[in-house]
Parts: structure tokens; sequence; C-alpha cells
């Protein structure tokens, strides 16, 4: 099955709900930006890396130590779901689809309704790649971007 070109879009998520479901390394790497933003976030897992835990205990995120429960992307703009749990990512997409919320998951870029580019900002010039998902490939093209920006 192919998978039709993403529509690439800024997202202002500023005072809006963000739940990230997973607090492991992929969603640590996805919350500065998000944080960036402004989003409200909640992060919902059952143990989280230190620097998630440092964010939580500074109050510049919620943090729900607990597994996901269906109804917790209840008010939500934008879900990120990045657990190792395959059920628990499906079970997740589903209450996103349910309630028309755009979904990134980290496990099946086929089953996401949302993808993340690899992105820079220089000078305040954003850039955002997607290469299809291949996920090197974007990430090459972005900091080639970022030093072409640079000069």
């Amino acid at each position: 099955m192919s998978v039709a070109p993403a529509y690439l879009s800024g997202l202002r998520l500023s005072g809006r709900r963000v739940v990230v479901i997973g607090a492991g390394r992929v969603a640590e790497r996805r919350l500065a930006r998000l944080l960036e933003a402004g989003a409200e976030l909640t992060v919902i897992a059952p143990a989280a890396t230190e620097s998630i835990k440092k964010l939580a205990g500074s109050a510049r995120l919620t943090w729900l130590q607990r597994s996901y429960r269906d109804g917790d992307l209840e008010g939500a703009w934008y879900a990120l779901v990045a657990t190792d749990d395959h059920d628990c990512n499906e079970k997740v997409s589903a209450e996103a689809e349910r309630r028309r919320i755009f979904c990134v998951r980290s496990d099946d870029r086929r089953a996401a309704t949302a993808w993340t580019p690899a992105s820079g900002v220089v000078d305040g010039v954003q850039i955002g790649v997607l290469a299809g998902g291949d996920h090197g490939r974007s990430r090459r093209i972005r900091d080639e971007l970022l030093r072409q920006l640079e000069l």
C-alpha cells in the first residue's frame, strides 16, 4: 500500500492541549518543540526519562504516571503516541480518529494521521522536511538546508 504525500502545515498549538502517550527517548525529543510552541502538554506513561521528570517537576508539563486510558484525549488538539506497546498505540490512534484529533505514531507512519518533520530554525526561519517516511533522508536534507541558511 502506498502512502499519499503529507500536506505540510504549521500548527499553532499555543494554549492548546497536546497529549503525549509515552515518556521515553522518542517522546523526550518531541517535547522541546511542543513546549516552544506553547502547547499545554500532558504526558501519560507509567515511567519517564529523567528529563521528562524534571519538566514535570518544574510544572512545564503535566505527567500522569499511569498507562493510557480511553478518554485521555478529551479536549486535545493533537496527540503523539510513542510507546513500544503496539496495542496501546492502536487504542490511542482509534480514540484520536473517533475524536478527529491528528495523531503522530512513532511505531507506524502508515497508521498515523500526522507526521513530525525533521525541522530546524535559523534566524527565525523554520524549515520542515518530510522524505516519505525515510527519517535518515529527512534529517540529511534538513541539515543541508540549515547549513545553507547559516551562510
